[in-house]
């Protein structure tokens, strides 16, 4: 009987702090504040296949911390605006299309956990608005 008294109090003990701590999970990540990538550079022919795979970094304040890789939308711009030359999958590997060349910007863009923040005006896959945006180059041959 006494063992039996153990083993239910070391469950109830388990059972408390999991509630405990999955109190703070539910108060969320706090507010996104910035975005990196990594690499902040890249030429796609120094990349078996011309695949470039870029890793997003959110830095979060209330409580301050980092994730990485940062679940985001990516796009790939030139001039501010969403360009077909170069492919970006949804876990940020750029690859130019045939025939590109130049310099392209690669975006990772989230919208903040602030209310209010979906109504954004001027919100593009570029930037603009309320969203949160790291950047990073590539070059494509």
């Amino acid at each position: 009987m006494e063992k039996l008294g153990f083993v239910l109090s070391f469950l109830a003990l388990i059972l408390a702090a999991s509630f405990a701590l999955s109190c703070g999970a539910g108060q969320g990540q706090g507010q996104l504040q910035s975005i990196t990538i990594n690499p902040a550079t890249a030429n796609a022919q120094s990349y078996r296949n011309g695949q470039v795979p870029f890793t997003a970094t959110g830095v979060y304040n209330n409580p301050s911390h980092t994730v990485t890789p940062l679940t985001s939308n990516w796009v790939a711009c030139q001039q501010n605006a969403p360009t077909t030359d170069v492919y970006v999958s949804n876990t940020g590997v750029a690859q130019c299309a045939s025939g590109a060349t130049g310099t392209y910007a690669i975006k990772a863009w989230d919208i903040p956990n602030i209310p209010g923040a979906y109504n954004c005006p001027a919100m593009t896959a570029c930037g603009g608005g309320c969203t949160v945006v790291g950047t990073a180059q590539l070059t494509c041959p």
